[in-house]
């Protein structure tokens, strides 16, 4: 594959720096957010979306009858990168994981309904997969889905709880992945769209290791009491669901765990290391300090390189119908970035001594404290989209072939 960008896709990098920059607002970009805190939660934040939208920039690749330009995979990521690079919100979830899968399996009524509205980005949703007993093994969902009938309409009647849904306070949309046949584990789950601001919705808070004590990320846990689902918000086929999640979850690994802020926070420690000086000797001649640093460098270039050839096969894939998204692509990248995100959260705090641990933003800390912000949020990255574990079994069966228990 060529890791080098054409004179096109480097014409639209600068398109997008260009508006970005126009674009400028420190409401909107922040750094210091981190990849899940890097999220549509704010008026301005929505607003700054729906401009993408009126460039275009939203579903570049969804096909031209869907309001799409049918373009290559690459511009999505140089685009979601460059957002991620400055701390600004991300296109993942309404343009990727929803959008993609209602057009490859929504029927009429929510293509119609969802795919414009996801293009202007006037609408938000929150992904409801997770249960206190089914965090990464989205397969064994819980939340009950039974058959039912409510003023004339014939649906599904829902009970039960999710938790660890990011957007959940801040959405009107719940995709929601419900247990309808109790007795078959894979091909027992159905995928709803369910609006959220209803009775029988309920939100809690969950203050997150990347928000304690200041509260500047949360999540939730959503109790679902009686919720009625008309049958046309049903997405695809009954049963069918873990399917359409499995696909999205390669999206979501992917872009939502950009490489960009990886970069931007080894830039932060490289340039804290040339200018620091430790007992009057400056830190970069340190042969250890070196090293470590050379390591990570190594290190950050492998990461970049495995998020193209996520890119190079998506594109393969896309270019041939029916050829499924590169799953194990996908978890080699996410499992290494996210992972090493952590070794280099570590190395922050350790060669920026103890002031490191000095709140984000404070000016006297090194570095401003952005290592302590990095510490915090790099453990949370680890989990999202599928923890480690699950990247590992990935990884091992469908790319090695080994047994299930191995």
């Amino acid at each position: 594959m060529d890791f080098e960008f054409s004179p096109e896709q480097q014409t639209f990098i600068e398109q997008v720096e260009a508006f970005l920059d126009a674009n400028d607002d420190p409401d909107v970009f922040d750094v210091t957010r981190e990849n899940m805190a890097q999220i549509v939660d704010t008026p301005k934040r929505r607003a700054f979306m729906a401009k993408l939208g009126e460039m275009g920039w939203l579903g570049m690749t969804w096909p031209k009858e869907y309001g799409g330009s049918e373009g290559e995979g690459v511009y999505e990521y140089l685009l979601n990168e460059r957002l991620a690079g400055r701390g600004g919100p991300q296109i993942g979830k309404g343009v990727g994981i929803i959008g993609k899968t209602l057009i490859a399996h929504g029927n009429d009524f929510l293509k119609a309904e969802f795919l414009p509205k996801i293009l202007c980005n006037e609408v938000e949703f929150a992904v409801g997969y997770s249960e206190p007993n089914a965090g990464s093994d989205a397969a064994s969902m819980r939340l009950k889905g039974e058959r039912g009938e409510r003023d004339g309409k014939t649906g599904w009647i829902l009970n039960g709880q999710k938790t660890w849904t990011t957007s959940a306070h801040f959405a009107e949309w719940y995709w929601l992945g419900v247990r309808t046949d109790p007795n078959n584990k894979h091909r027992g789950i159905t995928l709803m769209l369910v609006p959220i601001d209803q009775p029988g919705i309920t939100i809690t808070k969950i203050d997150t290791m990347g928000g304690v004590p200041m509260g500047d990320e949360r999540t939730n846990e959503v109790f679902v009491d009686d919720v009625f689902v008309p049958d046309e918000y049903v997405v695809g086929e009954v049963n069918s669901g873990f399917q359409y999640i499995s696909q999205a979850l390669d999206l979501e690994r992917f872009t939502m765990f950009t490489y960009a802020p990886i970069k931007q926070r080894l830039d932060v420690l490289v340039d804290h290391v040339r200018t620091e000086t430790v007992d009057g000797d400056p830190l970069k001649d340190d042969p250890i300090t070196r090293k470590r640093i050379a390591q990570l460098a190594t290190e950050a270039e492998v990461a970049r390189v495995m998020g193209l050839r996520v890119v190079s096969e998506s594109m393969k894939a896309d270019a041939t119908p029916g050829t499924p998204p590169p799953t194990v692509e996908s978890s080699q990248y996410k499992l290494f970035a996210t992972e090493f995100s952590k070794r280099l959260a570590d190395a922050s705090m350790d060669l920026g001594a103890p002031g490191t641990q000095l709140r984000v933003k404070t000016a006297e800390a090194p570095m401003e404290g952005r290592a302590e912000s990095t510490y915090r949020y790099t453990v949370i990255d680890t989990i999202g989209g599928g923890a480690s574990e699950i990247q590992k079994n990935v990884i091992a069966r469908r790319g090695l072939g080994l047994p299930k228990n191995f």
